[in-house]
């Protein structure tokens, strides 16, 4: 089992919170709405309020038009032809407004696949910084939040989950997720409570 808290001790300068794509679609009224995600707000607005310096934000941002995309996502942005830019309302790109308000000082980076790291914008952005733990929080657990994980993990981050700061649209994989995080990548991945992280970021 992955250790809980902060096992590798404290956080500090050298942490990034990283967000991911906490957005109005998939907000109540959103296309892709998750309802776990309201639950989990109050919690992620506390960690990037607190610090907001510290915080990037991720946004999926989905193909122009149905059937745009490279090979698979094509067919994706077919059957999900209302959830492209041509079809739906622009707001549902933003940032859900609480978290929309930290910004700046926080940061926002826009991807077009899960992954955050496939684009090579996340890489540039750290690239001669001295970030080498990352705070990860937003959803979904199972789909955007376990491409960041991995492209993570790969980098060699130190890596925190907030338990209590991630949602997904289906409990049993989110459950099934948490489970994986926690028994194939215990060398690797930390899981602590919002709570937790304040107390031991400084």
């Amino acid at each position: 089992m992955a250790a809980q808290g902060l096992i590798y001790g404290p956080l500090g300068r050298n942490c990034l919170h990283l967000c991911v794509d906490m957005q109005q679609l998939f907000a109540p009224g959103g296309p892709w709405a998750v309802p776990w995600a309201q639950k989990v707000l109050p919690a992620i607005e506390e960690l990037a309020g607190r610090h907001a310096q510290r915080t990037l934000f991720t946004r999926f941002i989905p193909a122009a038009r149905p059937g745009e995309g490279p090979g698979m996502w094509a067919r994706y942005y077919r059957r999900w032809a209302e959830v492209t830019l041509a079809n739906m309302d622009p707001k549902f790109v933003e940032l859900m407004p609480p978290l929309r308000r930290l910004v700046p000082p926080a940061k926002v980076l826009d991807k077009h696949v899960y992954s955050p790291w496939t684009e090579g914008r996340l890489d540039a952005l750290l690239k001669d910084s001295e970030i080498d733990t990352l705070v990860v929080t937003g959803g979904e657990t199972d789909v955007c939040v376990l491409a960041t994980v991995l492209g993570a993990i790969d980098r060699g981050f130190r890596l925190v989950l907030v338990t209590d700061a991630l949602c997904s649209s289906s409990d049993k994989t989110h459950d099934a997720l948490m489970e994986l995080y926690h028994s194939r990548f215990s060398q690797q991945v930390e899981a602590a409570t919002v709570q937790q992280v304040l107390e031991g970021w400084h």
